[in-house]
Order: structure tokens, then C-alpha cells, then sequence
């Protein structure tokens, strides 16, 4: 995808209404010059979601998202920063020069990747329109998908579709629009056989398959003749657009409900999918019949670490996709399981029940792999003394490949609890499991010698939140960044120190002098990304406002930008007394305003040097000549520190 000139991006940003946009998916209502409602992110009953027209932000008060209308796209529809404008330039008719209808040269020019993408989607339209309006496409293709119990409006939502069961008829089509055979041949839509050429598809009902942006990566089609020479379904070959270890159908779909209720259903078939959301349950994607990979793991992870498997009750592989469940522990996922009864499945269950029937069967269904495991593997054996050990052991082997200590502590008190065994046991087991693993894992034979611990738990050290960390140790870098972003065009008087006469500068170049004539600069990573921008502007005689930052790619700097505005939309007198936000009075006098927060950040640096020289004197294992260096250098800081204090009126105990 080409790239998205300045000037342009500008265009559609000033175009864009982000209470148009956040209106499509949230029921908004006016608050005073805001709008207010539900978060789509999360299940509220009181709104905390808060869009400003004004400022052309919003904020979610209950999971802390905020940003630009671009940052909404990007997280409830999980776009691209190039898929989000080229949506908002769609939606207001902002024209991208490349996106423009292309000529029959530009269309040959276009790369391999693209064109295969293009033609994919007009087999979609094509197969879709034969289900529609031909009368083989109405009589075999349609009628099947009724018989599923499937509305016109789902068939429509995901583009179902027909190939005729004639050898050539799509492959006809497509060459007579001038669509390249080998490209048709690439993405498995048409077999060729010395001159002859045939639909891969022919005679079968098709699935389009999206990628997370809606694009057409390939198709599902499963045949309508009983015959057991011919396989029920086949999908698209790989190419270079399709790898089906790296896809899960619906997620294009699913992926805005996965966020909302930070769950994802995993089933197996293309009905499966269709019909759960005909039945109002939408969170839900399939591995379209195929062994869940890794790669699908980690796609489903970028949305939730909550995965629930839903398993056919008939399934004679349940026993093979314990696989997929070792898969997603791995990952450090929570993994649970629904076992539809015997001769079901989501489909078959969703069309029998209604919609609550089949949510009150998930929900009261669902069991920890542990249980589920259990159940499965004893079911032949339950008082083999022999089989349940093995079972245990296996249980402890998935359980071992947990990432997370605590989580593994937690199942090793679950098992021992199920299984009637010491925790001693369960733990020094699963301590075998990895020091074997850890062996295999660093090519060091020596793990094997480390003995096992007595105690029956490793107990977990405290860690310290390094969010919360962070928003302590860098406050004071944050304040002189909010100051650059809030203020820093705005222009106020100093005195030269060389002439001693006012003399005009802005916010942000003020800032910069202070910091550069001492040697200082931001620690954050964050803050140091913004103000290297910051500098990149001065150099260029440019000043970059908030604006500018909200419509830059780095969503992180776009997010922090918007917090900073967004914390003016609903302050109240308690907020300013608990937290210490400033208000816009601090803007009158915003000479004081400015050098109060510089001496505050050069104040926190000083100490900063202090404690590191009091730390580097107490290890005790400097020579006596760098001892008497430390302490001068101490003193020097002391110094310093003391006439940064008088700057800021405060009184040092001694």
C-alpha cells in the first residue's frame, strides 16, 4: 500500500468528524459542549466515553483509551494507520491520487501482491452475483444456504457465493475482463491442464475469507454432492496473499466484539462462525477445519488473552487438539472449553436453540482445560492407576509451558485439588518439566544437575507496577512536555542575560535553551520520541502544535496528546484538589508558569545525580581517590540543588 503524502492526510483529518465516526458505533448524547455514552470497549452500565467536537478527541474514562479519531479506528476496528485514513477519506470523499479508478497500464503495473488482491475480489462480486441472480446460482446455492437457516442479510453480511458447476464459466469471465491466467492460477481460482483451463470452484457454495481490514485473501467452498471420491471442502492454495496457518475466518468481522467483551470463541467450520453470529454472539472465529497454529494464537492474542474453545460433541480429534490448547498456554493465555452435547455443534445448537438459550449454554458451560482434559483422557480408564498418572503428568507438561509463574502456581494447587495429591508432588513435577525444558530450550546439559527446591512452591517476588512507576518517576518530565505541546507556539517576554532587556521567544525555544545550556534531555522513551520531533521542527523554523501531533502515525504520541486535552472535558474542583490538575489559569502568567516547571525537572535531575553518587559511595568499593572525586562532585550537586530551591521558594532541612 503506497504511502499517504502530508498533505493529504491533512485534508482528510480536516474533513473528518469524529463524532460522525465514534457515532456509527456508539449512541452518543449531548453533555454540555461534549457527547457522552457507553464505552464500546468495555460492558458499562454508567457512560464514561466522552467525545469533545471541539478539540476532535475522545476518551474512555473506564480503560484509559483516548486519542484522535484515527486512534478509535485503530483500536475498536483494529485498522492500520494507513487503513484508517483510507477508510475516513472513503467515508468524506477525500480523493488519494493512487486510489483513483485505474487505467488498463496501471492495472499491469500494479505488483504481484496487489493484483492478486483484485482479482480476488472480483470472484467475490462474480460468485456472490451467480447465488443472486442465476438461476443454478438461486436453485442449488441459495436454497442450501436457506436450508442453513441463514437470512438474506447474513448471506449478504459475509458475501456467500456460488460457482456454477460449469468446467469454465467463472475462468471465461475473468480472462474476458483481462485478468492475467497465471494470476487467476496463483490464488487457485482456475486449474489448467495442457491448453484447457477449469474453476477450481465448480458446483460449490463458496466462503470468502478476509483478512482483518475486510481484504479478500482467498476462498472456502464446500461441494453439494455426496459422494465420498470428492472432498466436502476445499480451500484456496497458498500464495503469496493466503498462508492458512496465519488466518482465522471472521476475525474481520469478530474483531471490534473480541475487544468489547475481551473474550474470543474458537470454533471449528465457516457455519459455525455464521450462524453464532446470526445468533447475536459475535465474538466468535474459526480455524476454518484446519489444527489451531501458532500464528493464530498470536492473531487472537492482539485482541484478548481470554480464548474459549468450542468443541463439536461428535469431534473424534479432540484428543489431537490438545495441541492447540498447549499452544495458547504458551502464549500465556487463559484458555477455556465448551463441549457442545453429542451430535452437536455451534451450528447445528445455535439453529436448535435461541439466542439466550445458546449464551446461557456457553457461559455455564465453559471449564478450565484442566477438567476438560481430565474428562476426556479418563473416560475409557478412569480406575487405571497407570492411566491416571500419565494423565497427570500430562496435565503438568501443558501447565509447565505457562509463562507466568503465579498462573502456574495457581494449577498447581488446582490439580493437586482435582487429583487428590500434595502440591509437593504436583510442583516438583512440573519443576522436572522445565528445568528438562529449559535444558532443551539453552542447549545447557548442566540444568539437569541444578536439584529441585524443597519448598513445594517457588514464591513469586513482588514486583512494583511499572506503569505506576513510571507516571511518579517521569511526572515532572511530563509537566515540561505538557507545557511544549500546550503552549509551546505561545510567546512570552524574557530578560537576556547579556544585555539584560526583554526580549520575545516562545514557550518551546525557552524550554529547549534551559534544557540544552545545562546538557539535559527526557529519560522517557515516550518523551524522548515527542521532543526529538519537537527539535526536528526548530531546526526546520517550524512549530509543531497539538494538532499536529494528533494527526502524526505514532499512535502513542497521538494517544498522550489526546490525554493531555482530554483531561480539560470533565474536571471538576475535587479533581483539581485530589490530582493536581492544572487548569488554564495557569496561563496568565506563563513566564512563572514555564520556569516553575523547568526548575522542577532540573531540581529532579540534580537528585537524581545525587542518589547515584551516594549509591556509588556506599557499594564501598571505590579507591580513596575516587571517593574524594564523589564527594566533590556531591558537594558540586549540593550546591546546585540548593540554588534551584531558592529559584522555587523552598526551604531544605538539613
Amino acid at each position: 500500500m503506497s504511502k499517504i503524502s502530508a498533505h493529504i492526510i491533512d485534508q482528510i483529518m480536516q474533513a473528518s468528524q469524529i463524532e460522525d465516526v465514534i457515532g456509527d458505533f456508539v449512541n452518543l448524547k449531548r453533555a454540555g459542549s461534549n457527547l457522552k455514552g457507553l464505552s464500546p470497549f468495555t460492558d458499562e452500565k454508567t457512560p464514561s466515553f466522552v467525545v469533545s467536537p471541539a478539540k476532535q478527541i475522545f476518551k474512555c474514562f473506564s480503560t484509559g483509551k483516548g486519542g484522535s479519531v484515527v486512534t478509535f479506528l485503530m483500536e475498536k476496528e483494529h485498522f492500520s494507520y494507513p487503513e484508517a485514513l483510507r477508510f475516513l477519506a472513503n467515508k468524506y470523499g477525500v480523493q488519494i491520487p493512487e486510489e483513483s479508478e485505474p487505467t488498463a497500464k496501471e492495472l499491469a503495473d500494479k505488483t504481484e501482491r496487489e493484483s492478486l488482491f483484485i482479482i480476488n475480489d472480483f470472484a467475490k462480486n462474480y460468485f456472490y452475483q451467480n447465488l443472486q441472480e442465476s438461476t443454478e446460482g438461486k436453485a442449488v446455492g441459495l436454497s442450501y444456504f436457506e436450508e442453513r437457516g441463514f437470512t438474506k442479510e447474513t448471506i449478504e453480511k459475509f458475501q456467500l457465493g456460488y460457482c456454477l458447476n460449469v468446467s469454465d464459466d467463472f475462468t471465461k469471465a475473468a480472462l474476458s475482463k483481462g485478468y492475467s491466467l497465471s494470476y487467476l492460477e496463483k490464488v487457485g481460482l482456475v486449474k489448467s491442464k495442457d491448453e484447457r483451463h477449469f474453476d477450481f470452484f465448480r458446483g460449490r457454495v463458496l466462503f470468502p475469507i478476509q483478512s482483518i481490514s475486510g481484504r479478500i485473501l482467498g476462498f472456502g467452498g464446500r461441494s453439494l454432492i455426496n459422494d465420498k471420491k470428492v472432498a466436502k471442502y476445499f480451500n484456496s492454495p497458498e500464495s503469496i496473499i493466503y498462508n492458512k496457518s496465519e488466518i482465522l475466518y471472521g476475525l474481520y468481522f469478530s474483531k471490534g466484539e473480541i475487544v468489547k467483551y475481551d473474550e474470543c470463541l474458537l470454533c471449528e467450520g465457516y457455519t459455525d462462525v455464521i450462524s453464532m453470529h446470526q445468533s447475536g454472539i459475535q465474538n466468535v472465529v474459526s480455524s476454518s477445519g484446519t489444527s489451531l497454529t501458532k500464528e493464530q494464537v498470536k492473531l487472537v492474542k492482539r485482541y484478548t488473552k481470554n480464548l474459549t474453545i468450542l468443541y463439536d460433541g461428535d469431534a473424534a480429534g479432540i484428543k489431537a487438539s490438545f495441541r492447540g490448547i498447549d499452544l495458547i498456554l504458551e502464549e500465556g493465555m487463559n484458555v477455556k472449553v465448551v463441549l457442545f452435547p453429542d451430535g452437536e455443534d455451534p451450528d447445528s445448537f445455535a439453529k436448535k436453540n435461541s439466542n439466550a438459550e445458546l449464551a446461557i449454554f456457553i457461559k455455564e458451560q465453559k471449564q478450565d482445560f484442566i477438567t476438560f482434559k481430565a474428562q476426556i483422557l479418563l473416560k475409557d480408564g478412569e480406575n487405571d492407576p497407570l492411566k491416571k498418572s500419565d494423565l497427570i503428568r500430562e496435565i503438568v507438561q501443558s501447565v509447565g509451558l505457562i509463562p507466568d509463574q503465579i498462573t502456574r502456581s495457581v494449577y498447581v494447587k488446582e490439580i493437586a485439588r482435582q487429583f487428590d495429591i500434595e502440591e509437593s508432588i504436583i510442583s516438583n513435577e512440573l519443576m522436572r518439566l522445565r528445568r528438562n525444558s529449559l535444558s532443551k530450550q539453552f542447549q545447557e546439559p548442566e540444568f539437569n544437575q541444578v536439584p529441585l527446591p524443597e519448598n513445594d512452591l517457588i514464591k513469586s517476588q513482588e514486583t512494583t507496577d511499572p506503569t505506576k512507576e513510571d507516571a511518579f518517576r517521569f511526572k515532572h518530565e511530563e509537566e515540561l512536555m505538557r507545557m511544549m505541546i500546550c503552549f509551546g507556539t505561545r510567546e512570552i517576554e524574557t530578560l537576556a542575560l547579556d544585555s539584560n532587556e526583554l526580549h520575545k521567544t516562545s514557550v518551546v525555544e525557552l524550554i529547549h535553551q534551559e534544557l540544552e545550556q545545562d546538557l539535559l534531555t527526557f529519560e522517557y522513551p515516550l518523551f524522548i520520541k515527542i521532543y526529538d520531533k519537537i527539535i526536528e521542527g526548530l531546526n526546520e523554523k517550524t512549530f509543531y502544535t497539538a494538532s499536529y501531533f494528533k494527526r502524526i502515525e505514532d499512535q502513542e504520541i497521538v494517544s498522550f496528546v489526546s490525554d493531555i486535552e482530554s483531561r480539560e472535558i470533565e474536571l471538576s474542583t475535587n479533581w483539581i484538589t485530589k490530582f493536581s490538575i492544572f487548569t488554564k489559569s495557569e496561563s496568565d502568567d506563563l513566564y512563572s508558569t514555564v520556569m516553575n516547571i523547568i526548575y522542577n525537572f532540573k531540581y529532579k535531575k540534580v537528585e537524581d545525580h545525587l542518589l547515584s553518587i551516594k549509591s556509588d559511595i556506599s557499594k564501598g568499593d571505590l579507591s580513596d581517590e575516587d571517593i574524594l572525586l564523589a564527594l566533590g562532585q556531591q558537594m558540586l550537586y549540593e550546591n546546585v540543588k540548593k540554588v534551584i530551591s531558592e529559584k522555587l521558594g523552598r526551604i531544605i532541612l538539613k
